[in-house]
């Protein structure tokens, strides 16, 4: 699943199973994509379908943050360069940007989630060693990607934004 396109070892993959032995189920579900998130698994395949859903709706929150602090942070910058005297387009995308950054480390930096992406490439998810055995025919497929590139691109565009900002305040200022 990865770049280098290395096999994936059954023990890496984890189905959490859609089969429903009493009423705590869903709580059940829960607690076994838990362990499979603390296990760092490489494939994790939610089967029950509200539990899939709610996951990969958590995992595209994170993204949309992430992708709303780098694109608002390089508004800022682009904007500062455009219109240099005029700082408020600059700031307004500067502190959506700060906003951003700072509600993703806050919330998503030490979640288990954070290291995990919903694959949907079938050529990709062909290639799952577990994928004829499914009880269900839409799973919701968490893939582990390494997510550091993510958080050093979004934490630099930001705070270049904001001294940047901080730079052309200044400025005007003087």
């Amino acid at each position: 699943m990865d770049a280098g396109g290395d096999r994936l070892h059954p023990s890496n993959v984890v189905v959490i199973r859609e089969v429903y032995d009493s009423e705590y189920s869903h709580h059940g579900f829960s607690m076994e994509l838990e362990k499979a998130l603390d296990a760092r698994c490489s494939v994790i395949v939610i089967e029950p379908t509200q539990l899939g859903d709610e996951t990969a709706r958590w995992i595209s929150f994170g993204n949309c943050l992430h992708k709303t602090a780098v694109i608002s942070g390089l508004t800022s910058i682009v904007t500062g360069f455009v219109w240099p005297d005029n700082v408020i387009p600059q700031g307004s995308s500067c502190a959506v940007s700060l906003f951003s950054t700072a509600l993703y480390t806050a919330s998503w930096q030490f979640d288990p989630c954070v290291k995990y992406q919903v694959e949907r490439n079938p050529r990709k998810l062909a290639r799952l060693p577990i994928l004829g055995a499914l009880t269900t025919a839409s799973p919701v497929v968490l893939v582990r990607k390494d997510d550091t590139r993510r958080k050093i691109l979004h934490c630099t565009v930001s705070l270049t934004a904001v001294a940047f900002c901080i730079y052309q305040l200044y400025r005007s200022v003087k």
